[in-house]
């Protein structure tokens, strides 16, 4: 994950999850896949231990992370971005919980 992050990102340092999109512009064509997301399990299994939470709950919140990079929210860009995607990631984790 660190060499993924400081190839793709330029941050030299490991993370625990990272989405590349197949598209630099716009959405794809309905059917066509978003993109890849990577997951570091290592991370995910740390996060699930401090979190005090399953590691098939943590490994969820980092898809669902990832999953909104894909469609175009950024936490990183400002406060507002940051708590628009919070939000967003409760209401979808929320959703899957109900049909669990």
């Amino acid at each position: 994950m660190r060499k993924l992050n400081r190839l793709y990102r330029q941050i030299d340092r490991t993370t625990d999850v990272l989405s590349f999109p197949l598209t630099e512009t716009g959405f794809p064509r309905p059917g066509d896949p978003l993109g890849d997301i990577v997951v570091s399990m290592p991370k995910a299994t740390a996060q699930a231990a401090e979190y005090g939470v399953s590691l098939r709950d943590e490994i969820l919140r980092l898809l669902v992370h990832g999953l909104l990079h894909l469609v175009g929210y950024d936490h990183e860009r400002n406060t507002y971005q940051k708590r628009r995607m919070q939000k967003k990631e409760r209401e979808l984790l929320d959703a899957v919980a109900q049909v669990d």
